[in-house]
């Protein structure tokens, strides 16, 4: 699903802002797409990494929606090669199950912010303008439930190795089905 970009208004305005969205959802990403359209942006979108690297070498994006988990694939790959490529790019990851460990990796591989789904424009919109962290953000949340503080385990030892079930379930010391159940019961995103 790679898309050109479209031509630039014509008027002599100033160039609108470009961005890649990264996302396998086509209904999702098409939503986001019009919805960005409509503030504005030029929109470039594909459903791999394969696809946006095609794209990257015609364009070079101002912003980046990259979802988490990509047909099989990590959206950190993602996030790497986009950073490589481009020093100044915002790229907000977005993920249906958002973890303490994907949130990590993902701001260390340059990620500038990371939002749990469903997130809407204006959080997506809000999370490009961040350019700082927020000291006086909140320490104290809610404790985490066990179930919680086991997925959040699994995930992270997911991405140690590259979403690979049968390593994962050697290091987690269960067994692949065992854990192909669990995941099946609650979805990466």
């Amino acid at each position: 699903m790679n898309d050109d970009l479209q031509p630039p208004p014509a008027g002599g305005a100033a160039t609108p802002p470009l961005l890649l969205i990264v996302e396998d959802d086509a209904a999702f990403a098409r939503t986001l797409r019009r919805s960005f359209e409509r503030r504005g942006y030029h929109v470039i979108a594909t459903d791999s990494h394969d696809g946006m690297v095609e794209l990257l070498a015609g364009h070079r994006p101002d912003y980046a929606v990259i979802d988490l988990k990509l047909g099989g694939a990590s959206g950190l790959a993602c996030v790497q090669t986009l950073r490589a490529a481009l020093a100044d790019v915002r790229i907000v990851v977005l993920t249906g199950f958002a973890s303490i460990a994907t949130a990590v990796e993902a701001i260390k591989l340059g990620a500038s912010h990371y939002l749990a789904k469903p997130a809407n424009t204006d959080d997506i919109e809000r999370a490009f303008g961040l350019t700082a962290g927020n000291p006086d953000a909140p320490v104290d949340g809610r404790q985490s439930s066990i179930k919680t503080l086991e997925w959040e385990h699994i995930h992270q030892t997911l991405a140690e190795v590259d979403f690979n079930i049968s390593e994962a379930a050697r290091r987690l010391g269960m067994h692949r089905r065992t854990l192909a159940r669990k995941l099946e019961k609650r979805p990466l995103r």
